[in-house]
């Protein structure tokens, strides 16, 4: 009898699949950066502690409100400031951009601190800027209340579904795109010379990455916003309260790389209408991509709107669907007429002829 249920115990193990992954982090999201299609998520929705992934935010507020080149003078607020920083001194005069690159790659606190101060009067209206911004993108589930993400005094709080937003948006920004994906800056100001290394490993590990945004305090434990692309598709993952958070990227890149692909749905360079549908030659201006499985392909589907009375220009809409639910709209627009231009003869003819 005991025999028995030996081998029936050790056949149950045999048949436990091998490499089961189990995701690290207590919240995490991974979304195409193209469609803003979640592929995958768990808890993504929970409010928690965010740590220096808050400097992403700070990066986009002062990219939207200032000039790189402008040139600020470090001011005592610097000496409030603890944990990662990259050290600048009372009265070194540095560049918003210097600053951008010690904010992102060092994960300096002194540098958000100086940033907020010197953006906007203030840092109070700085942070009303940050979370103003948030409201706008959508941020339903997130509060600001510093520019750095230390959790001691003031807490900023966020979901990953937010940050997956936050990071689909800043990724337009072809500066913060640089910056985040940079592996060293060096820069001088006047008092010192400066070398920074990118301080969010995956960069250097895993090699398509293209950035990202780490954070960690004992409060909000290890966070990761990052970035990865393959041929044409660029995913982001968000993990919050990780313990796992470089290994946690790496195999969720791995296995939703493997599992979707961007199929290119309506392409522009392409797209005909029959002349029975509308009366004037038509073109799109974008074509529609998104990822899916294999399997997903036979569920998408697209309707075609005419209706030439909406405006001058626009004479119709695609309307794609994703498993009968929309997922994009692309308008249709009329081609203009040219006039013909006159022939030499007919030119020479206009000058006799009134």
């Amino acid at each position: 009898m005991k025999l028995a249920k030996f081998i029936i115990i050790l056949c149950t193990f045999f048949l436990l699949p091998f490499n089961v992954f189990a995701d690290s982090a207590a919240s995490t999201i991974v979304m195409d950066l193209h469609s803003g299609r979640i592929l995958y998520s768990r808890d993504a929705d929970s409010k928690r502690l965010i740590a220096s992934i808050t400097k992403i935010m700070t990066c986009i507020v002062t990219l939207e409100n200032s000039s790189l080149d402008k040139v600020v003078t470090v001011g005592d607020e610097v000496t409030k400031m603890y944990g990662t920083n990259i050290y600048i001194e009372v009265g070194e005069k540095i560049s918003i951009k210097d600053l951008l690159y010690g904010l992102m790659l060092r994960s300096g606190n002194d540098a958000a601190i100086v940033l907020a101060n010197s953006v906007f009067k203030n840092e109070k209206i700085f942070i009303e800027e940050m979370n103003k911004k948030a409201k706008e993108l959508g941020m339903h589930n997130t509060k600001f209340s510093n520019p750095h993400g230390l959790d001691e005094n003031t807490k900023n709080y966020s979901t990953a579904r937010d940050m997956a937003i936050l990071s689909q948006y800043a990724y337009k920004n072809k500066i913060y795109r640089e910056i985040i994906g940079t592996k060293k800056y060096t820069c001088k100001t006047n008092l010192k010379s400066y070398a920074w290394y990118n301080r969010m490993s995956l960069i250097n590990n895993y090699k398509s990455c293209i950035g990202g945004k780490n954070g960690y305090t004992p409060s909000a434990g290890k966070t990761l916003v990052s970035l990865a692309k393959k041929k044409d598709m660029i995913l982001s993952i968000v993990t919050l309260k990780d313990s796992d958070v470089y290994n946690n990227h790496e195999i969720l890149y791995k296995k939703y790389f493997d599992k979707y692909k961007l199929y290119t749905i309506i392409d522009k360079d392409s797209f005909e209408m029959d002349n029975n549908f509308v009366e004037s030659d038509v073109y799109i201006k974008e074509s529609f991509k998104y990822p899916l499985t294999v399997d997903e392909l036979e569920k998408i589907s697209t309707i075609i709107k005419i209706d030439e009375k909406i405006n001058k220009n626009v004479v119709g809409k695609i309307i794609i669907k994703f498993d009968n639910k929309e997922i994009g709209k692309i308008d249709i627009y009329k081609k203009e007429q040219k006039k013909e231009d006159l022939s030499f003869v007919q030119k020479f003819k206009s000058l006799f002829i009134r």
